[in-house]
C-alpha cells in the first residue's frame, strides 16, 4: 500500500511517496509559489515526481495527505488562513484531489510531524508520543493510544499557547506570556538580543557580531565559552522550555516526548538540564514508568511521512 505525503512550506513543497510502514521511497522539493491555483499545481507536480522517483504508478497510490501551516479546517479540506502562501479560505484538498484523481486529506503541519515521528522516528514501537518543534513558534502534536489526537475541532495540541508567565510577553495569538513567546527559537533569539544590548562586553558579541546575526546556537556557544550573560539567558530559556514540557507530560503522560527544530541539534546540551528539571518537578518523578525525553529523529521528513499516513491514524 502506497501513500503520498506533502509538507507545504512557505519556501518549498516537500513531497514523498511512503509505504504503510512509514518508509520513504522517493521524495522531491520544488519551490512554493503564491496563490491557490499555483500552489495546487505545485503540489500536484511534486506528488507526481515523488511517485516517479519511487518507480510507483499513481494508480497504485491509495491517497495523498497535505500538511500545512496556518489556520486549517481538515474536516472540509480548507486552508482558512496561510498568508505567507497567499491562501485565504481555499479548498486545497479538493483542488489537489481533482488534479491527482485520488482522495486527499489535509492536516496541521505540527500534527503531521508528530505522526511521522510516531510511525517512523522517535516513537517507533510505542503507543503514545508527544512532539514539540522549536522553530518560529512552538509546534506541538500528539499520538495517543496509536491515534492522532486533534481535538473535536482539530485545534487540539496548541500547547505553544498555554501561558507560563501570566501578563508576560505578548504572543502572536493575542495572549500574554504564552510558552511560544519564550521557548520558540524566535523567543530565544529575542532574549539573546536583549541581553546583548544590556551587556555590551558580553562574549555573545563574539559569536554574533550584530543583533541580526543571532541564531538559536549563539547562546549555547557563548555559555560554553563561560560568558555569564549568556549562561543567565540560557538558564532562563531552559527553565521556560522545561516548564511547558513538564506541563505536557503531566497532562498527557506519553511514553515518549521528542523535541525537534534547529535548537534540538544541541542534543544533550539541551536534554540534560531539561531532565534535571523533570526529575524535580514531573508529577510521576518517583514512578518506575516515566516519559522518555529525546530528540526527534526525522527532521524534515517527519511532515511528509505523517501527512501521508493521516488516513491510517486519524
Amino acid at each position: 500500500m502506497y501513500y503520498i505525503g506533502i509538507d507545504l512550506g512557505g519556501t518549498n513543497v516537500h513531497a514523498g511517496l511512503v509505504n504503510e510502514k512509514g518508509e520513504l521511497l522517493g521524495q522531491v522539493n520544488i519551490p512554493t509559489p503564491k496563490g491557490a491555483d499555483a500552489v495546487a499545481d505545485a503540489i500536484t507536480q511534486a506528488a507526481r515526481l515523488s511517485a516517479d522517483q519511487a518507480g510507483v504508478a499513481l494508480s497504485d497510490v491509495r491517497s495523498a495527505g497535505l500538511a500545512s501551516a496556518g489556520s486549517i479546517d481538515p474536516e472540509n479540506g480548507m486552508v482558512l488562513h496561510a498568508w505567507n502562501l497567499g491562501l485565504d479560505h481555499v479548498p486545497l484538498s479538493r483542488m489537489v484531489s481533482e488534479r491527482l484523481e485520488m482522495p486527499t486529506l489535509l492536516e496541521n503541519d505540527a500534527n503531521a510531524a508528530a505522526l511521522g515521528e510516531f510511525v517512523a522516528g522517535a516513537g517507533r514501537g510505542y503507543r503514545s508520543l508527544a512532539a514539540v518543534t522549536l522553530g518560529t513558534g512552538v509546534g506541538c502534536g500528539a499520538v495517543l493510544d496509536s491515534k492522532l489526537f486533534t481535538g473535536f475541532n482539530y485545534a487540539g495540541m496548541e500547547a505553544g499557547h498555554m501561558v507560563i508567565h501570566r501578563g508576560g510577553r505578548e504572543c502572536t495569538c493575542g495572549r500574554r506570556g504564552c510558552w511560544e513567546a519564550y521557548a520558540s527559537a524566535t523567543g530565544l533569539i529575542r532574549s539573546v538580543r536583549e541581553a546583548m544590548e544590556h551587556h555590551p562586553d558580553s562574549a555573545l558579541w563574539r559569536f554574533a557580531p550584530t543583533l541580526e546575526a543571532v541564531n538559536g546556537k549563539t547562546v549555547f556557544d557563548a555559555a560554553e565559552a563561560g560568558d555569564p550573560a549568556a549562561q543567565a539567558v540560557l538558564d532562563d530559556y531552559l527553565g521556560d522550555l522545561a516548564c511547558g514540557i513538564v506541563n505536557l507530560i503531566n497532562i498527557l503522560q506519553p511514553e515518549v516526548l521528542c523535541i525537534g527544530g534547529g535548537i534540538s541539534r544541541q542534543g544533550e546540551k539541551l536534554l540534560r538540564p531539561l531532565r534535571e528539571v523533570l526529575d524535580r518537578e514531573e508529577f510521576t518523578r518517583d514512578s518506575p514508568r516515566r516519559t522518555r525525553l529525546c530528540v526527534a529523529k526525522l527532521r524534515s521528513e517527519a511532515g511528509i511521512i505523517g501527512a501521508a499516513l493521516v488516513p491510517v491514524y486519524r
